[in-house]
């Protein structure tokens, strides 16, 4: 076996979590692909993967291999394309990444109608609440909402969102008013890991730079934003979440925004690339595709 095809089935295991897993996708027996992955590492002289019974970890060099023979199977893909001239023509795969929440709502209806009308497309929709090396990982896309720091990556702008306190009416009925930061501490805070486990920022006063903050002991803390709605709705305490994912409820009056003259900054909503990426045809069209659609969606959702 070729070094080229081994690194296609180790790309395989990694992405499908198994040897087992490669094997089925890659038509190949499971003693073919622990040789083929043996052979990778009789070639560089270290071991790439950590074997368990229950799992396989990449190893320091395992990562750092892994990253370069996305790239070389990337610029291999590429090459075969623009040599059979099908530089214009969408197919293959597509991975993209997003944050749970975004991506389930926003971005999942958009994949499901772009393979519509590309039938020789297929999408792999990675969704993380972490951040994720799009070349190290092998992605060709992702949804990001969050400041961007400087990269070597393409971003296309969509909209933004802000990031807003919110209560139910009978929750608020119920309990002591709302009427500055410091008050937040003597409510019920459902929040997320991703949110604050124990305190909130908020922009300086007018007449101050530093940045204010509230610190509290949660109530709720919950990994899953769509339970911290439910909960939220319910009437079982305040939280703070992004306006694109409580728009709906708000729009129909079972969450109302606390506190809405101390809001942070806007937060920018981005479709972002690796460099050279935005030539590949899948990708391309996928970005021509979702741009206007993501855009409507998000101004849809502003609140």
């Amino acid at each position: 076996m070729d070094r080229i095809e081994a690194m296609k089935i180790f790309i395989a295991a990694l992405d499908e979590g198994s040897l087992a897993g490669a094997s089925r996708v890659t038509g190949r027996s499971a003693a073919a692909v622990s040789r083929a992955i043996a052979a990778l590492e009789a070639h560089v002289g270290v071991p790439l993967l950590h074997r368990t019974t229950r799992s396989n970890r990449l190893s320091e060099a395992g990562e750092r291999y892994a990253a370069a023979c996305r790239r070389v199977l990337a610029e291999l893909e590429e090459a075969d394309r623009q040599v059979a001239g099908e530089r214009s023509v969408p197919r293959g795969t597509l991975t993209i990444t997003s944050t749970v929440f975004a991506g389930a709502e926003v971005l999942r209806p958009i994949a499901d109608a772009f393979m519509d009308a590309h039938p020789e497309v297929a999408i792999r929709l990675h969704l993380l609440e972490r951040a994720v090396n799009l070349v190290d990982e092998g992605m060709d896309l992702a949804l990001r909402i969050s400041q961007l720091a400087d990269s070597s990556l393409v971003a296309l702008p969509i909209g933004e969102v802000r990031r807003i306190v919110i209560a139910s009416p009978a929750y608020l009925d119920a309990h002591d008013p709302i009427e500055e930061i410091a008050d937040l501490a003597k409510h019920a805070i459902i929040t997320t890991p991703h949110t604050g486990l124990d305190s909130w920022s908020f922009p300086p006063a007018e007449v101050s730079s530093f940045p204010r903050a509230v610190t509290f002991a949660p109530r709720l803390v919950v990994n899953n934003v769509r339970a911290v709605i439910t909960s939220v709705v319910e009437g079982h305490g305040v939280s703070r979440l992004l306006s694109y994912h409580v728009a709906p409820e708000i729009a129909q009056g079972a969450l109302r925004i606390v506190l809405p003259n101390v809001e942070p900054r806007h937060v920018p909503v981005h479709l972002v690339a690796p460099y050279g990426r935005l030539s590949v045809p899948k990708v391309r069209a996928f970005v021509d595709f979702a741009t206007p659609r993501l855009r409507a969606a998000f101004t849809e959702l502003a609140q």
